[in-house]
């Protein structure tokens, strides 16, 4: 999967800016940044909670 470009996708149809999607999902918005850049992915806690926002805003998570 590639979380930098689901994620940033995610956040723009969400509407929201890094700091806001950081605070939805309790992490930095370094973090937020790190992930859409491709430096790091996701926790599985993490994951867990950006699937329920990826299905509720039908974002595909395929690669």
């Amino acid at each position: 999967m590639r979380y930098d470009l689901a994620i940033k996708q995610l956040r723009e149809k969400m509407l929201v800016s890094q700091e806001e999607l950081a605070k939805t999902l309790g992490v930095s918005v370094v973090t937020v940044s790190r992930w859409e850049t491709g430096k790091f992915i996701p926790t599985i806690k993490i994951r867990r909670k950006l699937k329920e926002l990826f299905l509720q805003y039908s974002i595909s998570t395929e690669d």
